[in-house]
């Protein structure tokens, strides 16, 4: 998309702070549901999805919990929980129907400009772990939302699944993986561009390049004050919103502390960088299709889990492996130095302090991470692709991530690894904080602010929330036949057909 200069209104009834996936996805939805409102959306960079949302600064994964094994945490008595591999996969499914009524009714043209077939793997080795992953796999298979999976220890079936993996391999090792073909990867920068293509398309909707929010204060009459300052000209005006959803990935914490709300104290965040090695041999990249997810280590946090991609970037294959992770101060990719320090407030420093003093392995986990040679980073590679050659890879720098700290009266703070909603009591206003699944789970995440924050609005929405996303207000996973209804009208409308 090429920059937008639309003129700036005084007054706006929704204010979208961000150009990412989730401001593009509520904004569709509300416009959708109320197109008499005006929306205007605001971003800091020249163009939309240039940072979290951008293809090179995620995974693309689809987080469905296809392929994920910290999903399905193994309890004290041994066995698989797999409650969280659920709830993620049935959030997946909603964002599916969203991203279904798009394509249907002409708002993207061509879904497989974003989203495409490859098959997930999860992948172990050694007795303990492939024991887990069998005793995943019968608590999962028989579940409607993880219906197709299939598994194997047989070295000829895992070569047919993952040729490039098992190619050159030392006999006898114990492997086991799984394989499922409903997975898909997702390049949710091309898709926050088509959602915002089609929604600055409408009426009453503006979107805002290379602004900056500087502040948000609250007026006597209720609405919200946001100074805007245009980056490229240094002018700055304010915009009276009535309602403003901060979704701007690392920068929403401190915009959400700028609002004074009572529900923002006690919250801060711990910045974490990602690196990933990029294939440059086009030769190894067409010999393998998959993604491929293996076992944390003990003591690495959750966003560790290294994974060997399969990506479609621009209608071009890729192949990355990951993640590595870094430490930087800042709180986006392009962002400040000081992102973090400015962050600490008088309400928050005891929650960072106890979970400072609290985690001391993921404190562990970094520096050992930071202090990783090329050399280190390949040794770990070589435990997917056993004739992996330095020459054919090169490291890259993916997004930054800001994992949630939370006040807690029992341990003085906590550290969260998932996504955060946090609205003011009145619903005014919204933010999202946190990291995975993050992207892939927009829709849900944005019908839980549209029922938290539009209260009033949601009877005379709710026929229309159902068009948009027909399971809306059910469990898939307590209803079969509605779960494979909608997974094949989906598969259809998403052309997932491989």
């Amino acid at each position: 998309m090429s920059a937008a200069t639309t003129e700036i209104r005084s007054s706006t009834d929704v204010l979208l702070i961000g150009g990412g996936v989730m401001s593009a996805t509520l904004g569709t939805f509300l416009q959708t549901l109320q197109p008499d409102w005006t929306i205007d959306i605001f971003e800091r960079l020249d163009d939309v999805a240039l940072e979290s949302s951008n293809a090179w600064n995620n995974a693309g994964t689809g987080h469905s919990a296809l392929c994920e094994l910290n999903y399905t945490p193994e309890r004290a008595d041994g066995a698989i929980d797999i409650s969280k591999a659920l709830n993620v996969n049935e959030q997946f499914q909603i964002s599916r129907q969203f991203w279904s009524f798009l394509v249907r009714s002409n708002q993207i043209p061509n879904p497989r400009e974003f989203i495409t077939p490859i098959p997930h793997m999860s992948f172990v080795w050694g007795d303990k772990n492939v024991d887990f992953l069998r005793r995943r796999y019968e608590a999962l298979k028989d579940h409607p939302l993880f219906s197709g999976m299939r598994y194997s220890e047989d070295p000829e079936q895992l070569r047919q699944w993952m040729p490039l993996v098992m190619k050159d391999r030392a006999p006898g090792e114990k492997l086991a993986a799984t394989w499922i073909a409903s997975g898909t990867d997702v390049n949710f920068g091309a898709l926050s561009r088509l959602l915002f293509r089609a929604l600055s398309a409408k009426p009453g909707v503006a979107l805002h390049t290379g602004h900056e929010v500087e502040d948000i204060k609250r007026g006597e009459n209720g609405r919200w004050n946001v100074r805007v300052k245009a980056l490229h000209t240094g002018q700055s005006r304010t915009v009276s919103a009535r309602f403003i959803f901060i979704g701007a990935g690392g920068a929403a914490l401190p915009l959400l502390q700028k609002t004074g709300i009572p529900e923002s104290r006690g919250v801060g965040g711990f910045p974490v960088s990602g690196q990933f090695l990029r294939c440059k041999n086009p030769q190894v990249i067409a010999a393998h299709r998959a993604k491929v997810y293996g076992k944390a280590s003990v003591g690495a946090p959750p966003m560790s889990v290294p994974h060997l991609d399969t990506r479609m970037i621009d209608g071009e294959s890729s192949l990355l492996f990951g993640p590595y992770a870094g430490f930087s101060t800042r709180f986006l990719k392009k962002g400040s130095l000081f992102d973090l320090p400015r962050s600490i407030k008088g309400n928050n420093i005891g929650a960072i302090l106890a979970v400072a003093r609290d985690n001391w392995p993921l404190t562990k986990y970094l520096i050992q991470q930071v202090l990783q040679s090329q050399g280190d980073r390949m040794k770990a590679l070589r435990e997917f692709i056993p004739d992996a050659r330095d020459e054919d890879w090169e490291l890259i720098v993916a997004g930054q991530r800001v994992q949630v700290i939370k006040a807690d009266a029992k341990k003085g703070g906590v550290l969260q690894f998932g996504t955060e909603v946090i609205n003011s009591a009145d619903g005014s206003v919204a933010a999202l904080l946190g990291a995975s699944p993050g992207a892939s789970t927009a829709a849900p995440i944005m019908l839980t602010i549209i029922q938290r924050c539009f209260k009033a609005q949601l009877p005379a929405w709710e026929a229309r929330l159902k068009e948009m996303v027909p399971s809306f207000g059910q469990k898939l996973s307590d209803n079969p036949a509605l779960c494979e209804q909608l997974r094949k009208s989906t598969t259809e409308a998403l052309q997932l057909e491989d």
